[in-house]
């Protein structure tokens, strides 16, 4: 239940559950989501030690990044160049 719900979701699980999704099929992709799930939370209890999310920020910082590049690209081919807006102090 728990790894279908990841379908919709953002982050770390939800872009993994999308990814494996597109290689594996739906069912698939739930069985290895909930896999990872379970082995995550196995470790915490064995350990005792609480769950770092530093891999998953990582990988959200990824995942932003091939974003930025695809939007380069899709832009490069259509004739545009994209600029960043410099940050605001708000």
């Amino acid at each position: 239940m728990g790894a279908n719900s990841r379908c919709r979701a953002k982050g770390y699980f939800g872009e993994f559950f999308r990814r494996m999704r597109a290689k594996l099929g739906t069912a698939q992709a739930i069985t290895a989501t909930a896999n990872k799930l379970a082995r995550i939370l196995y470790h915490v209890l064995s350990t005792k030690k609480p769950h770092t999310e530093t891999i998953s920020h990582l990988y959200d910082k990824q995942a932003h990044q091939r974003a930025e590049i695809c939007l380069r690209k899709q832009a490069a081919g259509l004739g545009f160049r994209l600029l960043p807006i410099p940050a605001t102090g708000e």
